[in-house]
């Protein structure tokens, strides 16, 4: 059951099935406005699933998923962007369908297509003279120009090169701080979630369920690479977590600067 609420996503005893087969086990977690949430795991753990339900693109088979956002946006893994419409109408999209008039939604996607870097000539573009970071630009402004209060992310920077991952980053978490928006994202890269979350569940597969909580104080922002590998290092020397991923076990855990939980 999927029902509205105070400002927040919680979801307790979600459980969800494809025919007979589970795909995610009691799944329980709290996603608050400001805060930005990891979902990391090994492929087939149902991560996916678990986003598609709570942007009510699947309905749930048991449990609750409480949703008191009014305003969601997702952006994907693949752009998806209208190939026959030039950037700046591919970012007016969502506004068009709101019944925005043409000249206002046209002003408001120049003028957020600009601030992520996209000039007046990338504007008038096809999706198909964009390079791949220019797409993933697009489609990073096509849902941030609904002035969304949560945003879902399944994987948008995950064919992306390092420089353009490193700059889009940087884009999203201005935007994700200056809007006060929550995000809940998922990532096969545990860097990438140390980078950018307040928390990072761990899930585990067969049935997908959430294993262990890993949180860190420190803001995303002020985040080095030293920090980012030092962090990564300490979540990956959790047992927990080296068996959901099915790694052999190693060191003990050493203390350090997050704080986990089983």
């Amino acid at each position: 059951m999927i029902t509205k609420s105070q400002p927040g996503l919680h979801i307790r005893a979600l459980t969800h099935r494809y025919t007979v087969n589970p795909v995610l086990e009691h799944i329980e977690l709290d996603l608050t406005p400001g805060t930005v949430l990891a979902l990391v795991g090994p492929s087939g753990c149902g991560k996916t699933t678990l986003l598609h339900l709570c942007a009510g693109l699947l309905t749930p088979r048991e449990g609750r998923i409480d949703n008191g956002f009014t305003r969601p946006a997702c952006v994907f893994q693949q752009p998806r962007l209208l190939p026959w419409k030039n950037a700046q109408d591919n970012i007016a999209l969502g506004l068009k369908a709101q019944g925005i008039p043409t000249q206002q939604r046209r002003e408001r996607a120049t003028n957020l297509g600009q601030r992520i870097g996209l000039d007046q000539e990338d504007l008038g573009k096809l999706p198909r003279q964009l390079s791949g970071g220019m797409q993933s630009r697009v489609a990073l402004a096509r849902a941030l120009v609904l002035d969304p209060d949560l945003l879902l992310l399944d994987e948008p920077f995950s064919a992306l090169d390092i420089g353009l991952k490193e700059e889009l980053y940087r884009l999203m978490l201005d935007q994700q701080r200056g809007r006060g928006m929550a995000v809940l994202m998922i990532t096969h890269d545990l860097m990438e979630a140390v980078r950018l979350s307040d928390a990072i569940l761990v899930m585990a597969p067969e049935p997908g369920r959430i294993v262990h909580r890993f949180e860190i104080a420190q803001p995303p922002q002020t985040r080095d690479e030293p920090f980012v590998y030092h962090t990564t290092a300490r979540l990956l020397s959790h047992p927990t977590v080296r068996e959901s991923f099915g790694l052999a076990p190693s060191y003990p855990e050493q203390s350090g600067s997050a704080r986990t939980s089983p």
